[in-house]
């Protein structure tokens, strides 16, 4: 069996293996593949293996050797999966790997925004502490977070996890999701979305990218915030306006931003939230801790494993 990575430089940089793999076949992997390449080197593949590079209905046309595709992620909008289904290919995603990598970076961001951590130190090591009157200092405000709100848009397992670690910090719980759990009953309380828009201080969001999503974080809904809100987004850049979220930052409606996702990635020079005020950006990592990325890899290659077993899993 012919086994192809189309893109595993993100996933595996170097420093774990690809032995699962070549244990089920003949394993090739490509760091990255331009979308002129994408066929040839999938060429008579039985197995296709993709996190970011497309395989569309034409790929799947001209490929007809393929048998399975798997993903690196979470997110399958990269694959046509009609027409995956339509020839009979299973498609496998990875459900559940980094739902703590995610939740602690969320908190990472937050705590960030509150406290200024980074700009703090880089201030002592600066020499402004040492010249100080005082033996504290600081330039920039700091938030406590207890007896604050917490609201999360999006309460599956990654919502639910930083909702148990807002709580842990004595923070209100609110959290708004099509499907109320009992589980997510134990951690905080279901309310409307502009009840949720109305009362929290932080929103963070946690839903997929929908057409009902995309763009919910706009200048109407801004303005059902409270004043000095913060948002933290670690599912899709474009569940925000980008452009609607820096003028709300520029004109101090909202506090602060952290945002680990944008709308195009990797980013680009025009993207407003890059001159924006008090906005935090890092560059999609919030999955990434090397525990989860084993995890991933370890889940991809069961999936595949269970295909060729006869009995797929994570079928999207």
């Amino acid at each position: 069996m012919k086994i192809v990575v189309l893109d595993g430089y993100t996933l595996n940089p170097g420093d774990m293996s690809w032995e699962g793999f070549e244990k089920l076949g003949t394993l090739t992997v490509h760091d990255r593949t331009p979308a002129d390449k994408i066929t040839e080197r999938i060429g008579d593949a039985e197995v296709v293996i993709t996190n970011k590079t497309p395989v569309t209905k034409e790929t799947i046309d001209v490929c007809p050797n393929i048998k399975y595709i798997g993903l690196l992620a979470t997110g399958y909008n990269v694959v046509d999966v009609d027409a995956a289904k339509v020839k009979g290919i299973p498609v496998t995603n990875i459900p559940t790997y980094g739902t703590m990598a995610v939740a602690q970076f969320v908190m990472a961001l937050l705590l960030e925004i509150c406290h200024n951590v980074g700009a703090h130190s880089r201030a002592v090591l600066e020499g402004r502490w040492e010249n100080s009157a005082d033996f504290c200092f600081w330039d920039r405000p700091l938030i406590e977070l207890a007896g604050k709100t917490m609201g999360l848009i999006g309460f599956g397992r990654i919502g639910q996890a930083t909702g148990k670690a807002a709580a842990a910090l004595g923070m209100e719980i609110i959290a708004c999701d099509e499907h109320e759990s009992e589980e997510g009953q134990k951690i905080g309380k279901y309310v409307t979305m502009d009840q949720l828009f109305a009362r929290a201080d932080v929103i963070s969001l946690h839903t997929p990218l929908l057409p009902s999503t995309q763009g919910l974080i706009n200048k109407d809904n801004i303005a059902k915030m409270k004043d000095g809100v913060i948002i933290i987004n670690t599912a899709r850049g474009p569940i925000i306006n980008e452009q609607d979220l820096a003028d709300a930052l520029n004109s101090g409606k909202i506090y602060a931003a952290g945002v680990d996702v944008v709308s195009i990635e990797p980013i680009k020079a025009d993207n407003p939230l890059l001159k924006a005020k008090n906005c935090f950006i890092t560059p999609h990592i919030a999955w990434a801790p090397t525990e989860a990325r084993a995890r991933l890899m370890d889940i991809a290659v069961d999936n595949l494993k269970a295909f060729v077993e006869g009995r797929p899993v994570n079928v999207v």
